[in-house]
């Protein structure tokens, strides 16, 4: 099973690692982003989380394989009159945020799981939720978001829906270590396939999708058939000890969440990054 504990770093990020640990590369600002751990039943499967596989010609995490999810846009902070579900107060004191902030996660982590997912986690009332986003008119609609041409507030008052904030339980909070040049303050939430709804690929940022068992997942970046980022591995390796989606779901509403940003440790002329 990977050590999450001190894995030594090899290549590119090795390299920039160290000019980091040696003083010639200082720490850039991290911006807020979120994610989503989608998640379905399969009768004698066991629970199922949805993954994409990163171009490899991505800027960040290029060729590994992650949930959906993305940075915040600038319109996720007004969605407060579309919102249904805990406040964002709640969220704040779950992750360990500002309100402000946590509104934000949430309505970003909504939007991006419609744009590279084709799931959206909103309803036309607190109590429902679409349950079709394949035609025509909702890829429209997805392109939009995805391109900026239509901010997420807007896609939601012109649809005549609410985002259903109950139907995220946040997971975890990790910040991209600060020798990254690319680097991200992340909420990670999960959150079941709504019924009647399907994933797509669609994004242009993923050049493979799947469903996998947790424990699946897990073993195959063991095998070294599959890059994973830690947030990603670890949650995977955690969601691998419950027997259903509901047990997952309850599991996020009784966690722990602590902020965790790995760090570097230099032996010689090796890096270590190390998560605690």
């Amino acid at each position: 099973m990977r050590d999450l504990s001190s894995e030594l770093m090899t290549g590119r990020m090795a390299e920039v690692a160290l000019e980091y640990a040696r003083g010639t590369r200082g720490p850039t600002e991290p911006r807020p982003a979120a994610t989503v751990i989608l998640l379905r039943d399969v009768p004698a499967g066991g629970p199922e989380v949805y993954l994409l596989r990163r171009q490899r010609t991505m800027a960040f995490a290029a060729g590994m394989t992650v949930f959906p999810g993305g940075r915040v846009d600038a319109t996720d902070s007004s969605v407060a009159d579309s919102w249904s579900g805990p406040p964002p107060a709640w969220f704040a004191s779950r992750l360990g945020c500002s309100v402000e902030t946590a509104a934000a996660y949430v309505a970003a982590a909504v939007r991006e799981t419609f744009e590279e997912s084709g799931v959206l986690l909103a309803g036309p009332s607190p109590d429902a939720v679409v349950d079709d986003t394949t035609g025509a008119d909702w890829e429209a609609d997805r392109v939009a978001l995805e391109t900026r041409a239509v901010g997420f507030s807007e896609f939601l008052h012109r649809r005549g829906l609410v985002l259903r904030a109950d139907l995220l339980g946040p997971w975890a909070h990790w910040i991209t270590p600060e020798f990254e040049p690319k680097r991200y303050d992340t909420a990670f939430f999960v959150a079941a396939l709504p019924a009647g709804q399907v994933t797509r690929d669609v994004t242009s940022e993923s050049d493979q999708v799947t469903w996998i068992r947790p424990a699946d997942a897990v073993a195959a970046v063991d095998a070294g058939e599959v890059l994973m980022l830690p947030p990603t591995y670890l949650s995977c390796r955690e969601l691998s000890q419950y027997d259903d989606v509901a047990a997952m779901l309850d599991a996020a509403g009784e966690r722990e969440i602590r902020t965790i940003m790995p760090t570097v440790r230099v032996d010689g002329d090796q890096a270590y990054l190390e998560t605690t």
